[in-house]
């Protein structure tokens, strides 16, 4: 198999220009840089110590809402949801009046990186831990696509690969499990290996995070293993970017209960009945979250109401920010026709909800950490390679961690 090739490639704006060796950028779904912190303190990660001496280590901004699929998206493309369209996890649909999920490519309103890469003549591979993301990241791309929930399943006319547990030499592991994300890190290493692929994107999920702090022990085992992943990338002679979808944050009272926020209840009893919460978190891995975030889209029964509907939110302890559609769209980069009459965020061991009845707190009752708002956007942000003096400089900036993609494929010096 030939080298790479190091055609550059035009995609939202920005030009990338690869270097001749493979290249994986990697997606540590729900990692808190105290995540980092906590287990390179205890010498149980020398891949990540290593990227952190040789290469460069900082932080960066997130996409807000900080949640899963948004950020993914913005990582894909490099850009913000405003140009790529996807505003969250679930949001109601303007064209059909329907709430759903937003996991189906017809959302994405940009190119991603890997399809143009693959036009370029690049191998490019994407392997999710969830399977609700590999859709949108695949979207017009000529390579491998795989997800660890679904890899059983993987057949070489839809995926690009068949065989996909031989291949990486593991099992389909359980969703909910710390395998999941390894197998994602095992099946990159295993593509480099096999010359399937020279142009990773490994996106991770945050069970573990969601269920485990900085420090604690099953964190600190977790991390570990996939430092030891991260290190057959850097040992096959890839350029690896790390970065973070979002952080996370305990959610909680002090007597260990979820600390909600119930915006649909409050409004009904400000405003009266018929006001729509919907809540971006919301996907089909409820034990991660229970549907429970910081961030919360409103839709009011009338819409002449938004500065009433503000003016009372606002007043509330635990709500952080209101804004109304414009001020989202300007100070959230977001697309206006897909985040309703009101955005609302909250604290950092806050989360919004809709009403209690509709929430089944039997999946967080033994304590709920979540994300979605400000206070989880900023994220870690490494490459391998030491950056060249225009790529430091932009890293000491307003760094986002969509700017991945640019600073592991054009930043080396």
């Amino acid at each position: 198999m030939s080298a790479p090739v190091t055609t550059p490639f035009t995609v939202n704006g920005r030009t990338y220009r690869p270097p001749g060796r493979p290249l994986a950028v990697v997606c540590l779904d729900g990692c808190a840089d105290e995540y980092l912190d906590a287990v390179l303190v205890r010498g149980r990660a020398p891949s990540i110590a290593r990227i952190a001496l040789h290469g460069w280590r900082g932080m960066a901004r997130s996409a807000l809402p900080s949640f899963t699929n948004t950020n993914n998206a913005s990582i894909a493309t490099g850009a913000p949801p405003s140009v790529h369209g996807i505003s969250g996890n679930y949001f109601l649909d303007p064209t059909s009046g329907k709430e759903v999920m937003m996991n189906s490519a017809a959302f994405l309103r940009a190119e991603t990186i890997f399809a143009a890469a693959s036009r370029a003549g690049r191998r490019p591979a994407v392997v999710t831990a969830k399977d609700k993301l590999r859709e949108i990241l695949a979207c017009g791309m000529k390579g491998v696509s795989l997800s660890a929930e679904k890899a059983r399943e993987a057949r070489q006319e839809t995926h690009g690969i068949s065989d996909a547990e031989a291949v990486v030499g593991a099992p389909t592991p359980p969703i909910y499990s710390a395998e999941a994300s390894i197998f994602v890190l095992k099946a990159g290493a295993a593509f480099l290996e096999r010359k399937l692929a020279d142009f990773l994107y490994l996106s991770l999920t945050d069970y573990i995070q969601h269920k485990h702090a900085p420090g604690d022990p099953v964190a600190i085992d977790f991390l570990a293993a996939l430092d030891r992943e991260i290190g057959r990338l850097l040992d096959l002679g890839a350029v690896v970017g790390l970065t973070a979808d979002h952080g996370m944050n305990a959610k909680q009272k002090p007597d260990g209960s979820p600390n909600v926020i119930y915006l649909e209840r409050l409004l009904e009893e400000k405003l009266g009945p018929g006001n729509r919460v919907i809540l971006p978190i919301t996907d089909p891995y409820v034990k991660h979250h229970g549907a429970l975030g910081s961030f919360a889209a409103v839709h009011l029964a009338d819409a002449r109401r938004v500065e009433d509907a503000r003016r009372a939110l606002s007043a509330v302890p635990g709500i952080t920010e209101v804004h109304d559609r414009a001020s989202a769209a300007e100070h959230l980069e977001l697309p206006a026709d897909r985040i309703g009459d009101i955005c609302v965020l909250s604290g950092r061991d806050v989360v919004l909800g809709t009403r209690p009845e509709l929430h089944d707190l039997d999946a967080v009752s033994t304590g709920l950490r979540s994300h979605g708002g400000r206070y989880e956007e900023m994220v870690p942000f490494l490459v391998s390679e030491p950056l060249g003096p225009e790529s430091a400089r932009r890293a000491r900036g307003d760094l986002r961690n969509f700017d991945i993609f640019d600073l592991t494929v054009n930043g080396a010096s």
